[in-house]
């Protein structure tokens, strides 16, 4: 199974009426999370969230399909 780069943001037992607002939610509370961080702070915090992310995906492989698409242009 490959990296899913389907719309996968959801809380358990909770309802949405659009496809998307888990998203937005998601979003809006990482830009809560850089309130007030220095830009080096701001750096640490994402370093350190990806770390904690990764460690929880686990899978080398799908980790190293993530970074080749994060990587690529827009």
């Amino acid at each position: 199974m490959g990296l899913s780069l389907n719309l996968n943001f959801g809380e358990p037992g909770r309802s949405y009426a659009r496809a998307y607002t888990p998203g937005d939610d998601f979003y809006e509370e990482l830009i809560a999370l850089h309130q007030n961080l220095s830009d080096e702070q701001s750096a640490q915090v994402n370093a350190r969230l990806i770390l904690l992310l990764a460690n929880h995906i686990g899978d080398l492989a799908i980790l190293r399909e993530a970074m080749t698409i994060a990587r690529q242009d827009p």
